[in-house]
């Protein structure tokens, strides 16, 4: 259907998982993909496969915590393509632990890739969509921190419930300006994050508990941000998607 046909798009965390699902979709839908991630050989291999599918993309190696950083990003997308006018907010890291267990150096390196970072992709987007005639961010929240709390994760939830009322925030306030900016929330999903912390028996006594019986794929998150990014959605602002398989609706599904 070509649903991003003339639109220049940015997926940070490009590198694996959600990130790399998302930008080869999205370039399959025909857009100019911008991969942004901070591992240089992952980001590589995603820029492979999308142009190797017939795709256009770029890699720009960025951590996005750092402000001179993302502001080079956005300076690299322009210089290859002129204009912005999606934005996937997906960087993100993930660790375990309550308030006693988490040391103040975890605690911080959370916050600043997890939210701060999508605080500061956002900030220097949407001068250039607004420039463009708007466009769609879309931010990567999570089952747990945006209708859950998990105990033994606090940084981590607590990193993705300000995601998901930094999106809100931002949705009210660039409405007017033709930005819409939703999230998605997925349950777990099978990733290369999720499978360096958790062995094969965990993660399948884990799928065990959801009414789906599963994990989700890296490319049923990506469908779900593909929705959101398209004209598809153009009246949808303000939105958290709960990508799940019905967690968040089970009663007791995290005990």
């Amino acid at each position: 259907m070509k649903r991003l046909k003339g639109k220049v798009a940015i997926v940070t965390g490009a590198g694996s998982g959600i990130g790399r699902a998302t930008a080869e979709l999205f370039a399959e839908e025909g857009a100019k993909v911008v991969v942004a991630e901070y591992d240089p050989v992952g980001g590589s291999e995603t820029v492979a496969l999308i142009k190797e599918a017939g795709g256009d993309a770029i890699f720009v190696r960025v951590d996005v915590s750092k402000s001179a950083e993302v502001q080079h990003l956005m300076k690299a997308t322009l210089d290859a393509y002129g204009k912005i006018n999606v934005l996937f907010n997906n960087a993100g890291i993930l660790t375990f632990g309550s308030v006693l267990e988490t040391d103040e150096e975890t605690w911080d390196r959370m916050m600043a890739i997890n939210l701060k970072g999508v605080f500061l992709c956002s900030k220097y987007a949407i001068p250039h969509m607004i420039a463009a005639g708007g466009g769609s961010i879309i931010n990567a929240s999570s089952s747990t921190g945006a209708y859950l709390a998990n105990g033994g994760s606090v940084a981590y939830v607590a990193s993705k419930g300000g995601v998901t009322l930094l999106t809100r925030c931002m949705a009210i306030d660039h409405a007017k300006d033709g930005v819409r900016v939703n999230a998605i929330a997925p349950g777990p999903t099978d990733t290369p994050m999720l499978r360096k912390i958790l062995s094969p028996e965990m993660l399948a006594k884990f799928a065990a508990t959801f009414p789906a019986k599963r994990l989700g794929s890296p490319r049923e998150q990506a469908n779900a941000v593909l929705f959101l990014a398209s004209d598809e959605s153009s009246f949808v602002t303000g939105h958290v998607m709960a990508v799940d398989g019905a967690q968040t609706v089970q009663v007791g599904q995290l005990q």
